[in-house]
């Protein structure tokens, strides 16, 4: 039996951004169950104490968004006992290689050069829209897990707000939730306890200084233009979110109503 988790969060210690998606409200009056379908930040800093919480929400499976760059600066996620973990990169690690490090280690005018005017916004963006279109493979993997035993499960990235949060905004798409419950789950991300931590090299104030943090706030800000334009390009590309999730995803009817079943009261 799922565990039916409390509405009041849990303080993790090493685990961000984490958050149960039940009782978001769909279209046709149902609400998406508690204790069946958890987000957050990577898990590889989990304590022993956020480790035996996780695993007492009797997790059938860990969905892992990060590349093997975040893996290599984050760590592994730690083991939780019978949960099966499954790792479905949603960007590729030489993808803006340059660029990341770029924002870890460039100087104020480096820094300018690639997010000034409107350029950081413009880059989300453009990642928000390639990930709908090149990734229809890994999305079509998750929803037919969950139809069919992996729930409940727990979707991660590094932050757990970007490709964690479109494999989220998808998976609710296909339940029938709310468009406008979609973009407040989503926005969640900003609260300041949530957010990911900023990486950069040297300990000098001038890393962390505040035209600093005003250039990078676009690549660790949740902002609702980067998810309308992910549906934006859904609706583009296939037209509309029922023949999307049937040929893009290839999510039949049978499979979508499996997934509604077991996420939905």
């Amino acid at each position: 039996m799922t565990q039916q988790v409390p509405s009041t969060e849990p303080e993790l210690a090493g685990v961000r951004n984490f958050r149960d998606v039940g009782g978001l409200p769909t279209v046709d009056g149902r609400r998406v169950r508690f204790g069946v379908l958890f987000r957050s930040g990577h898990l590889a800093h989990a304590t022993a104490e956020d480790a035996a919480f996780l695993t007492g929400l009797g997790l059938h499976t860990v969905f892992d968004f990060r590349n093997a760059a975040d893996q290599k600066l984050e760590g592994p996620d730690v083991s939780l006992p019978g949960v099966r973990n499954v790792n479905l990169p949603l960007s590729d690690p030489a993808d803006g290689a340059e660029f990341w490090k770029m924002v870890r280690d460039g100087d104020l005018d480096q820094l300018r050069e690639i997010l000034a005017d409107g350029k950081g916004a413009g880059r989300m963006i453009a990642s928000y829209r390639s990930i709908v279109t090149d990734r229809t493979d890994e999305h079509s993997r998750v929803l037919h897990a969950l139809a069919e035993d992996s729930v409940p499960a727990l979707m991660h990235c590094a932050a757990g707000k970007d490709r964690a949060g479109l494999s989220i905004a998808v998976t609710l798409l296909a339940l029938g939730v709310e468009r406008e419950a979609i973009v407040e789950d989503y926005l969640k991300s900003n609260e300041k306890h949530r957010r990911y931590k900023v990486k950069r090299s040297g300990s000098a104030a001038s890393a962390y200084s505040p035209e600093v943090m005003e250039l990078l706030s676009p690549l660790f800000d949740a902002r609702a233009e980067y998810l309308t334009a992910a549906f934006e390009t859904i609706e583009r590309t296939w037209g509309d979110v029922d023949t999307y999730l049937e040929r893009g995803l290839r999510i039949t009817p049978a499979t979508r109503e499996r997934l509604r079943d077991r996420l939905l009261d």
